[in-house]
């Protein structure tokens, strides 16, 4: 049965977006028919970080009702295919956002995961998205203002009785101005079930318009987002020498198999 993960965060800026597509590529790397869709319909990313601003059929149109799903379904190269939004303003007119749900259910028999990247903040199209998930994963770093409005998205996915599969914390840097990663999981009273490192890789492999786990595969900011996917299937990711940043932390937390 297909699953429908939706990836948000409360907050913007604390990689939502990069979690969305390197977990997609990873779970792709495994075998997965992957899709990736940009909910994300006011600003969307999803297509700029894959090197696509603007296609010519969008999930906006979609909604639109001018195309049917199937429409704006792109193949990237490496196999995961896209659902990008629309960059212009003009496509945010006429969407019948009460078709999202039923949209969002009919591309889920195109893959065998469907990834959303949700909007950021809490707003009317969050709660849609939420609606339409089958599991929710949340994404913070470790400051109290990420994960502060992590709690609050957990709140708004539980008020709407969605599960949360657990939280995955980016941008660890491993310093004492940091939260440290008891005290989040004792904040959020969720899974950690992710931790992804500081790591340049992550903005190299944006210039070059592609996921990390493909443009830097031996990235400690890869190796975690792989580790991630497997465990979402029930595998066990070892890289060829386990001696990252990432494994580390793992170990010393008592996270790592």
């Amino acid at each position: 049965m297909s699953r429908l993960i939706v990836i948000t965060s409360g907050k913007g800026g604390v990689g939502k977006t990069t979690t969305s597509i390197n977990l997609a590529a990873s779970l792709n790397s495994f075998g997965k028919n992957v899709i990736i869709a940009d909910v994300n319909l006011t600003t969307p990313n999803v297509g700029l970080h894959f090197g696509a601003p603007v296609v010519p059929v969008s999930l906006n149109n979609v909604l639109q009702g001018r195309n049917k799903i199937s429409e704006a379904i792109y193949e990237h190269h490496s196999g995961i295919k896209i659902v990008p939004a629309s960059l212009a303003l003009s496509q945010l007119k006429d969407m019948k956002l009460e078709n999202f749900n039923k949209v969002m259910k009919q591309l889920k028999r195109h893959g065998d995961f469907v990834i959303c990247d949700s909007p950021a903040g809490l707003g009317k199209e969050v709660s849609l998205t939420f609606q339409s998930a089958d599991e929710l994963i949340v994404v913070t770093n470790p400051e109290l203002p990420a994960v502060t409005d992590a709690l609050k998205a957990i709140k708004l996915a539980e008020d709407l009785g969605k599960s949360i599969t657990g939280i995955i914390v980016t941008r660890v840097k491993n310093d004492k101005n940091e939260l440290s990663l008891k005290d989040i999981q004792v904040m959020l009273e969720r899974p950690i079930i992710g931790i992804v490192p500081e790591d340049i890789s992550v903005k190299e492999a944006l210039l070059q318009k592609d996921a990390v786990v493909h443009t830097h595969p031996k990235s400690d900011a890869a190796i975690a987002y792989k580790k991630i996917a497997a465990k979402l299937i029930g595998r066990r990711y070892v890289p060829p020498e386990d001696d990252s940043f990432f494994s580390k932390v793992l170990s010393a937390i008592g996270l790592k198999k």
